[in-house]
């Protein structure tokens, strides 16, 4: 059995990232430090590309809320130039149901963060994702990353 569910994850691997496609993932061991940024570093060889940034966030039932919110930095390491966002994330229904996809307890929910993105040259960029929720210890989030594809025209 632990055969077949090692080569069904591979499959997994190998079909969700395709060309075009980077994941990057920090693992956070069940809760994240409100004071604990969690840096993405991009290298970008093809601004002329239009990319897609997702948010990916693994959770488990032991987190509290329906919703993350995130306070964003993402920094052109070139010019130093920064900029800013908090962002709102709904990740259960109403009634409690986790909308992410996953077996088990964990789920993984995608949030678009920026569509069809031109860097505005090629080089080296970084995402800062620090948890902007009540909690100094955020149980109940396993990992979080980054998701950067190709922008399909």
């Amino acid at each position: 059995m632990h055969k077949f569910l090692g080569l069904l994850s591979l499959m997994l691997l190998f079909n969700c990232n395709s060309s075009g496609e980077n994941i990057i993932m920090n693992p956070l061991n069940n809760k994240w430090d409100k004071k604990s940024e969690q840096k993405f570093n991009l290298e970008i060889a093809d601004p002329q590309n239009p990319k897609n940034i997702i948010f990916v966030v693994r959770n488990n039932n032991n987190y509290p809320y329906s919703n993350i919110r995130f306070i964003v930095n993402f920094t052109n390491l070139q010019n130093k130039q920064k900029e800013t966002d908090t962002l709102n994330y709904i990740l259960a229904k109403p009634n409690g149901e986790w909308l992410g996809k996953g077996f088990g307890d964990t789920k993984e929910t995608l949030f678009q963060y920026k569509l069809n993105y031109k860097f505005p040259t090629k080089g080296k960029y970084q995402i800062g994702l620090i948890q902007a929720m009540r909690n100094n210890n955020l149980p109940g989030i396993e990992d979080i990353g980054i998701k950067l594809e190709t922008a399909k025209p």
